[in-house]
């Protein structure tokens, strides 16, 4: 058999040509000295490929994260090595947590340098061990395409993350020959025994009050017709995690949204109140079950994960299924019985209308129109249908989380796992970069001051973003456990920032403007979503106000928050 033969290349071109040749059309980062033979191919390929400079590069990792949660692919960051490869840390973490794939390429000094303490050398893959799903350190330019590959592969098989490839400077100019290949396709999954299904039919089968909880596992997947099948067929309800939030559209009238902490009084009290609960692509984390010793204490537990590591992690299950979500869940779909559970229906509904009352006095005992949920109701109205929303961390995270209505999967891009703060502004970014649909960030003054910077980045590229800034003045969920939990002693969470943020954007080249009545963020709010530029909506809310409902950490269901404290006489 003939050998196939390629053209002769360096690395740094190969790097370029393997990652267009694995369907890359768009990378975030930053040049420095290490990785400017990778940016002059860049430049070489500019009409190929196209690269998008921010202003730091933990902007550019969350961009290529906010390109990934909007498109399903696999997000690119480049960087230098030092201080630019630890800059990706935190965008690594992030990615990590929330499973979302990523491929970060770093330039390191020359391999005879290594070890030498050489100006800008780090290790970054022992830093970066813990927070990506693999790494590689490339010694040898004939193994540098199907590491890029392999890297590929990995970060989009089973359980999504992010990979580290980082490249020696000498490794990028040595050449080798370069023979194409066609882009790699994810690892096949493990299809789950038919005995296992079989169980967790019975199961359900047998439930009166069923609670399917969608997580991000699930998310963007292509499931949302066959969970709305499956809830219509056993009758039953669902709900969702934090990073569940877009897996189905919030107008279904079985789905009840996010559970937990923050979740809406319905699906957390659903969620409590079923004997079986169904988890597709969940981890049963500690926002979502508070004290794990009353987590659903009368429920029968079916966990779906394509991570082996997930069953009986955080929550002891009853059935365990380890394979494809997809395959797994239609296979249930297909094997359960039709059912009917009019009583279930009736506590559901009395939940609702409960949650709908709570909703109701909150609004009326507010002391401002610029009540959060009316915020949201005026975004809902006005947003386009496409619109991705991002956030940062913090409470407007949690509002939007509860209030923004998603009618489409792949709308929403914020932080679950680690909570990164400075997270929204480049994800939104990358968001837009990805789709060219509009881009809604919502954001605090706390995370806003985090990576304002890459507001430059938006201005430059033309991204229409429009930037929903809750300001109170301090940190907003510091602030509200430090007056429900810590006596009110505010330490440290009151921000006093002299920012004139109407300015700020002004000086970036974006629009701004303040405003402190819901009439007047309505109109700026339309205003905003005509525009072709960014745009900064300064938005004063009270200081005092709070995410409600709240099991408060390590709590129940029995010990859940529903109205603000009243104040001290």
């Amino acid at each position: 058999m003939q050998k196939a033969h390629g053209e002769k290349m360096t690395g740094s071109r190969i790097i370029i040509e393997t990652l267009i040749e694995q369907g890359v059309t768009d990378v975030f980062g930053y040049p420095g000295g290490q990785v400017l033979n990778i940016y002059d191919e860049l430049y070489k390929a500019q009409k190929r490929i196209n690269h998008i400079l921010t202003a730091h590069e933990q902007g550019a990792s969350h961009a290529a994260d906010g390109y990934s949660r909007a498109t399903g692919k696999v997000g690119v960051v480049i960087s230098t090595s030092g201080p630019g490869a630890t800059n990706l840390v935190t965008g690594l973490a992030t990615a990590m947590l929330d499973s979302i794939p990523m491929v970060a390429i770093t330039g390191n000094v020359p391999t005879n340098l290594i070890g030498k303490d050489s100006f800008q050398e780090i290790n970054i893959t022992g830093i970066t061990l813990p927070i990506t799903k693999h790494n590689y350190f490339v010694t040898d330019v004939k193994e540098l395409a199907d590491v890029i590959r392999e890297a590929f592969q990995i970060a989009k098989s089973g359980r999504p993350g992010p990979v580290l490839i980082d490249v020696p400077k000498d490794v990028q100019v040595n050449e080798c020959e370069f023979i194409p290949h066609s882009v790699v396709e994810p690892l096949k999954q493990e299809i789950a025994d038919d005995e296992i299904i079989d169980q967790a039919v019975e199961l359900i089968n047998n439930a009166k009050r069923p609670y399917i909880y969608i997580g991000g596992g699930a998310a963007g997947r292509g499931m949302a017709d066959d969970v709305k099948a499956l809830a219509e067929k056993i009758d039953g309800y669902v709900g969702c995690t934090f990073m569940g939030l877009s897996a189905l559209p919030n107008s279904y009238d079985r789905f009840l949204g996010m559970q937990g902490m923050h979740g809406k009084y319905a699906s957390s009290m659903a969620n409590n109140d079923a004997d079986l609960v169904i988890g597709v692509g969940v981890r049963f984390n500690d926002r979502v079950t508070g004290n794990i010793k009353k987590y659903c204490n009368n429920a029968k537990i079916i966990q779906l994960d394509t991570d082996l590591s997930e069953i009986n992690k955080n929550v002891k299950v009853d059935v365990g299924v380890i394979g494809s979500i997809v395959s797994s869940f239609k296979r249930i779909l297909e094997r359960c019985d039709k059912q009917s559970h009019p009583e279930w229906h009736k506590t559901v509904d009395e939940y609702k209308a409960k949650e709908q009352q709570i909703l109701e006095e909150a609004d009326r005992l507010s002391k401002t129109d610029m009540t959060p949920k009316r915020i949201f109701d005026v975004i809902n109205r006005n947003k386009d249908a496409d619109a991705i929303i991002a956030t940062d961390v913090g409470q407007h995270q949690m509002w939007t989380a509860q209030y923004v209505d998603f009618e489409r999967p792949r709308r929403f891009a914020s932080s679950g796992g680690l909570g990164t703060m400075g997270y929204g502004l480049g994800a939104a970014i990358g968001a837009y970069v990805a789709t060219g649909d509009k881009t809604i960030l919502i954001t605090g003054d706390g995370s806003f001051g985090m990576n304002l910077n890459e507001l430059a980045t938006a201005v430059t590229y033309n991204a229409p973003i429009v930037i929903v800034l809750l300001n109170n003045g301090v940190l907003g969920m510091v602030r509200q456990w430090q007056t429900l939990l810590y006596g009110k002693r505010y330490s440290n969470s009151v921000l006093s920032n002299k920012t004139d943020y109407v300015k700020l954007a002004e000086a970036f080249g974006a629009k701004g403007k303040r405003v402190t009545n819901i009439k007047d963020f309505e109109a700026a709010f339309k205003e905003a979503m005509s525009q072709d530029k960014p745009y900064v909506i300064d938005t004063i809310i009270d200081i005092d106000e709070m995410v409600l409902p709240m099991i408060p950490p390590g709590g129940s269901i029995e010990n859940i928050v529903l109205t603000q404290p009243k104040e001290d006489k």
